[in-house]
Order: structure tokens, then C-alpha cells, then sequence
């Protein structure tokens, strides 16, 4: 899995798409990916994709990861609630890097609200913590207030090509 020559951050370089100098200008478009499975979210390219270009600084692109997979959803439902959530933490990320982290600060508490929509209920048989789709929620949802709480204050190294912003990585079941 490659990544782009930089990180899509509006008004700093050319769209992806759109712009004729854009990364991925004139490539074939994916088709839509098939619904995640959270129980299997190892085999959805799309999903660890997402999560990939998260982890590595590329914000926007995580963000049209989850954004088909939330289509894909059916836009509802703890699934799409937390590729909503994870969209607007990715959202906050160009925030940041675009200088504004007051926005970036109410996308996070934005995404902690679909984060608790998708967080599955207490029962006796639930994983110690809970996780949906690899990520333990409830990291996940102090990830989201970190943002909320942190946004303002994070760098946003608007230099860079590709920078990543926040200081922990996404609560992801990690093998081995």
C-alpha cells in the first residue's frame, strides 16, 4: 500500500482529484467498497486504508476511505456512526494542519458523540474493553476528547508535505 507525494490540505496544494496537478488527477476511481463488517474489519481494504493514511499524516484521504464506507452503511447505525466518528476525527486533522484548531477542537466533540452512538452496550460477554471493527472504543472516544480538548494547541506543521498531528495513534487491536 503506497501513499500519495503529500497530504491534501486545502489551499496549500492542488486537489487530488479535481486539479489537473493533483496526486490521483485522471486514475481509474475504486469502486464502491462493500459494507464493513465489524466482526471482519481485517478484510476491508478500505477500512485499514483509512486507518493507514490516519496514522500517517494523510487526513483528507483517510477521510474519502470512511466516507465511501459510510455510504456504504446506509449512513445510520452503530457501523456508520463510527466511520462518522473516525471521518470527523480525520477532519480535524486538516483542521489542524490548516492552522485552525478551534474547528478542529468541535469536530472532536462531534466525533465523541457518534463514537458513543456506535459504542456497543454493556453486557457480561463483551470484550474487556469494547471494540467495534479492531478499535477499543472507549480509547477511541478519549482520542476524540484529546482532540476536543488539545485541537487548539496542536502544530499543525503547515511545511510539511505530510505531517502527522496527534500524539497517539488510533486504538487499533494490533497483531502480534
Amino acid at each position: 500500500m503506497g501513499f500519495p507525494p503529500y497530504a491534501y490540505v486545502p489551499g496549500r496544494r492542488p486537489h487530488p482529484v479535481r486539479h489537473p496537478k493533483g496526486h490521483a488527477h485522471g486514475e481509474p476511481v475504486d469502486p464502491p467498497p462493500a459494507p464493513l463488517e465489524p466482526a471482519a474489519w481485517r478484510e476491508s481494504e478500505a477500512y485499514r486504508r483509512g486507518i493507514a493514511l490516519f496514522e500517517h499524516g494523510y487526513y483528507w484521504e483517510a477521510h474519502e476511505a470512511w466516507e465511501a464506507l459510510w455510504i456504504a452503511a446506509g449512513r445510520q447505525g452503530p457501523v456508520a456512526e463510527l466511520l462518522r466518528g473516525l471521518i470527523l476525527l480525520a477532519a480535524a486533522g486538516v483542521k489542524i494542519r490548516q492552522g485552525r484548531g478551534e474547528a478542529a477542537a468541535k469536530l472532536g466533540a462531534r466525533a465523541k458523540e457518534c463514537l458513543l452512538r456506535a459504542r456497543p452496550p454493556d453486557t457480561p460477554q463483551a470484550p474487556d474493553p469494547p471494540r467495534i471493527a479492531g478499535l477499543a472504543i472507549d480509547e477511541l472516544l478519549a482520542f476524540a476528547d484529546m482532540v476536543h480538548a488539545e485541537g487548539p494547541r496542536l502544530p499543525g506543521s503547515p511545511e510539511a508535505d505530510v505531517a502527522v498531528v496527534f500524539p497517539r495513534r488510533l486504538p487499533l487491536e494490533r497483531d502480534g
